[in-house]
């Protein structure tokens, strides 16, 4: 049978729109800095793009800079005149950059969790009545849930485009006006001197595309239809094995994602079991495969090493069908089984 992919919080498949703006700009010949018509036209491409992922995420589109990813630009932590600080369950893009030091401080903290699909609104839990400056990493939340970057109090924000269906080696930092840090690189001054390098516009023509559809997702009620269908997933996986914990099941949630933890049976474990079957998924991250530990932001959750070393998340997508949630919870359930039977 075909394969069902169900990792999209690790990347979603590339939409038709992305592409299809894309294949046009790679017949765009001028540099965007050029004068000249050639030049004009690719600027042109560039500036819609930013309109589109202003609009998409609430802001103006001269704080829109265009970086390689949401990695890239979590760097301005690095750049910034203060000491940075960094919420516990943060991605580890995040997290690598916390450090002390005078001046205004800068908290950090993820919108929405990769790994368990937690929200965290500004002003609640961590960071709550914290002083300083903010930075929101709203990769995961963009187009799944509604944001503004205008009304959410943040003064700076990450995001990455192939989490939305747009290309990878894409992204932005959000800078709200009056904002200053060093530049992320210098050199030529482009992005409004912020991050210097000639401009990826195939990749930033695939962004804009990617994230005007996934706006667009999003007000049609696509992911309500998304959220039906991971509630019945773990309905099935709760009734095939009732010790099953789900991670964050009574917070507000992504509305495609779940994190459960069949406690002894290791997360890695499950993935390839559930890769043989024809299922991707993951065991955290995707920044984070391949690492053979337990997960940092479950263990900062209060769940021991053995529970976050047992842990997988499923997340789907607007083409994740109810065939194949029902198939992936059957074939999960007896792969489960027979890792008891074998554990007996």
């Amino acid at each position: 049978m075909a394969r069902v992919y169900l990792d999209h919080n690790a990347t979603a498949p590339l939409r038709p729109e992305a592409r299809e703006a894309m294949v046009a700009a790679m017949d765009v010949v001028g540099n965007p800095s050029s004068v000249h018509a050639e030049g004009r036209a690719a600027k042109a491409l560039v500036e819609r793009a930013r309109a589109q992922v202003a609009e998409a995420v609430g802001c103006k589109p001269q704080e829109v800079v265009f970086t390689s990813g949401a990695t890239e630009a979590a760097r301005v932590m690095e750049r910034w005149p203060g000491p940075v600080e960094v919420q516990e369950t943060a991605h580890d893009a995040l997290w690598a950059q916390r450090r002390a030091g005078e001046g205004v401080p800068l908290y950090a903290m993820g919108l929405a969790n990769s790994e368990t699909g937690i929200v965290t609104e500004p002003g609640m839990g961590e960071g709550a009545a914290r002083e300083g400056a903010l930075l929101l990493d709203i990769t995961q939340a963009v187009g799944r849930i509604p944001f503004s970057f205008a009304w959410s109090g943040a003064d700076l924000a990450v995001l990455s485009a192939h989490k939305l269906g747009g290309p990878k080696g894409i992204g932005a930092l959000i800078v709200k006006q009056g904002v200053d840090f060093a530049p992320l690189t210098p050199g030529g001054g482009q992005e409004m001197g912020r991050r210097s390098g000639t401009e990826n516009i195939i990749g930033i023509a695939g962004f804009g595309a990617a994230i005007e559809a996934a706006l667009r997702d999003q007000a049609e009620g696509v992911w309500a239809e998304v959220e039906k269908f991971r509630n019945i997933l773990e309905t099935l996986l709760e009734e095939s094995a009732r010790e099953t914990i789900f991670v964050g099941k009574s917070d507000r949630r992504l509305p495609n994602t779940a994190c459960f933890i069949s406690e002894g049976w290791k997360g890695e474990t499950q993935v390839m079991a559930m890769d043989l079957a024809g299922f991707a998924i993951s065991a955290g991250s995707a920044c984070s495969s391949g690492k053979v530990k337990a997960s940092r932001v479950l263990g900062a959750m209060g769940y021991d090493d053995t529970q976050a070393a047992s842990a997988v998340r499923v997340s789907l997508g607007p083409g994740t069908s109810e065939d194949d949630v029902t198939r992936f919870a059957e074939t999960w359930a007896r792969q489960q089984a027979k890792h008891r039977a074998r554990a007996a």
